[in-house]
């Protein structure tokens, strides 16, 4: 399982009492770091940041994070937990696609997917997955496209498109799974209206060794319509939000040398990309 690419949500600043929550739903979940700013999970042994970063942002459907079981009684289980002061986007109940699956929206706003059914290509506990919706839709095979070429060790796992007289645009995802460096994404397109977009409420977070690998990651994230962002962020050309982080970089922020982490901060509140030897300086 790839530990450099994983998914930060966003908070106003209640990410611990949310990390508590789904400590109590999800097997083997511990947080491995909490500095007060973030929180990181680990969730059946698969990492999760949250940022408490105030009230800007917050997380949306266009992000959602799928969780397959082969045990119906285990969807159920955390479907009704989740549900807890949460709304039901789509009922539990059997589809033809599940024998037992819901679509739910919890208490903190992050949307969780529970299928019934075999996980496919991945040992992941959870699947990311994108939705290119209003002005993105219909995109959602381009951007497999882009990341599959982009990420080493990447694949198509699988794409399943609407037929024609289905329930969306023949030829839209109905459900795409791919892999970008061993890690498990999936995407589908939607042709209804909604009233929000891709945004910084969830991002996703790649690790780099080296500043080769930052300036690589970065440049071609931007290209063809992206945007710089501040602080190592950024958004692609489908406004899906990344940050590019040198793995030097907590490094340098939570050094036991408060004077020295204090340079560093103060360095990368100025930046955009992350300039390795500039922080070291």
């Amino acid at each position: 399982m790839n530990m450099s690419i994983y998914p930060c949500i966003w908070f106003n600043n209640n990410g611990k009492e949310a990390a508590a929550f789904y400590g109590s739903i999800f097997p083997n979940t511990t947080v491995t770091e909490d500095n007060g700013m973030v929180q990181m999970l680990s969730i059946n042994g698969q990492k999760m940041m949250f940022l408490n970063g105030g009230p800007h942002f917050s997380p949306n459907p266009s992000i959602s994070f799928l969780i397959a079981n082969e045990d119906e009684k285990e969807t159920e289980r955390l479907f009704n937990a989740l549900a807890v002061g949460g709304v039901a986007l789509m009922p539990l109940d059997s589809y033809p696609f599940s024998k037992k699956y819901g679509w739910v929206r919890d208490k903190f706003g992050i949307t969780w997917q529970l299928y019934t059914g075999q996980k496919g290509d991945t040992d992941q506990y959870f699947t990311p997955t994108l939705m290119f919706i209003n002005k993105q839709n219909g995109r959602a095979k381009e951007a497999i496209t882009l990341y599959t070429k982009l990420f080493p060790h990447s694949k198509t796992q699988g794409i399943l498109e609407y037929p024609q007289g289905g329930e969306d645009t023949a030829g839209n995802v109905q459900h795409g799974q791919f892999s970008i460096d061993g890690y498990t994404l999936a995407c589908m397109d939607s042709s209804l209206n909604h009233t929000f977009n891709f945004d910084e409420g969830i991002s996703l977070v790649v690790n780099t060794k080296d500043q080769q690998e930052t300036d690589y990651y970065w440049n071609n994230l931007i290209a063809d319509g992206g945007q710089e962002s501040r602080c190592a962020w950024l958004k692609d050309k489908f406004g899906i939000s990344w940050q590019i982080v040198p793995i030097r970089l907590p490094e340098l922020l939570n050094s036991s040398d408060k004077q020295q982490s204090k340079r560093a901060m103060d360095a990368m509140l100025k930046m955009n990309k992350i300039v390795i030897a500039d922080l070291e300086k």
